[in-house]
């Protein structure tokens, strides 16, 4: 039987737009602190930030790890998260946590230089708003099988190169209306499954929006094309797992496999798709997980 079309910004019982929404391994337990390396071990690993809290990327850096054939990786749960040379013998994995995860310690398993070793680091609670929707009946069905395998394609992109250096732009000069990981009730029911993946920016229809980093459009998707929920919408791969995706557009001004810096305009604030008014939703997302693009725009990781 055809799985019946389901909304990333509904529910948990709508299992595939649900799914959709969270693209991407969830890390069930949790973790944290700096990491050392023992005499017994040819490498140094290093955590940041060293006490992490639910939606936080954790930066993991293996240095001198001078006799490894290929690059380290790190694995969290059984999942495998890549590593990409930063400089002379240094590598970094990029590690997701969400709103979904369960707060506590997080086990990391280090292979590198013919070697492994296994971490422990405290992943530590976070308190999310809650906001409670009423629906009217049939406004949950929006969606087509072409958007939702579309998204979905984009947020499993994994490219080799980094594009994005120290903080990032802010996509929008609109105010925050929405933060990241508020979670929500629908018609009196919580959604189990669903978070606000990602900071919504209010401004006027037309508004500039600009790349937070450069990097490599990877999807263009429009109403016309079937894009009836997310709206019009923009992919930038960053490189190395990190995308931005831009939705709700009410111009897109770039096309896929274009080159944008950071900065750059390349679309408007817009409506469109499932919305209530103009605003820009800009969604970060590394290997594959929806994280707070907050420390990403102020800190920056490495």
């Amino acid at each position: 039987m055809k799985p019946p079309k389901i909304s990333p910004v509904i529910t948990s019982r709508l299992g595939r737009r649900a799914f959709l929404a969270m693209t991407g391994v969830m890390i069930g337990t949790a973790a944290s602190g700096s990491l050392w390396s023992p005499a017994a071990h040819a490498y140094d690993v290093t955590l940041s930030p060293t006490n992490p809290r639910l939606g936080d990327t954790i930066s993991v850096v293996i240095s001198g790890a001078t006799a490894a054939s290929k690059a380290p990786v790190v694995s969290v749960n059984g999942t495998d998260y890549p590593s990409f040379l930063v400089s002379g013998n240094r590598y970094r994995a990029l590690i997701p946590t969400s709103p979904l995860d369960t707060p506590g310690r997080l086990t990391l398993d280090v292979s590198a230089a013919g070697s492994s070793r296994r971490l422990t680091v405290n992943l530590a609670g976070r308190s999310f708003a809650t906001q409670r929707i009423w629906l009217p009946a049939g406004s949950t069905d929006l969606g087509t099988d072409h958007e939702f395998d579309r998204v979905a394609e984009f947020k499993r992109i994994v490219t080799p190169e980094r594009h994005w250096q120290g903080a990032l732009t802010r996509p929008s000069q609109g105010y925050v209306s929405t933060v990241f990981g508020v979670r929500r009730y629908y018609n009196g029911e919580f959604a189990e499954n669903y978070y606000h993946r990602g900071v919504d920016y209010a401004a006027a229809t037309g508004s500039p929006v600009v790349s937070p980093a450069a990097g490599t459009i990877r999807l263009v998707g429009r109403v016309v094309d079937g894009f009836e929920l997310h709206g019009n919408t923009i992919g930038i791969d960053h490189g190395q797992g990190v995308l931005s995706i831009m939705i709700h557009l009410s111009r897109i001004d770039v096309a896929e496999g274009d080159f944008v810096t950071a900065g750059q305009v390349i679309g408007g604030v817009g409506s469109t798709g499932a919305s209530t008014g103009p605003h820009l939703h800009w969604g970060l997302y590394v290997n594959g997980v929806a994280v707070d693009p907050v420390p990403w725009r102020f800190e920056g990781v490495e």
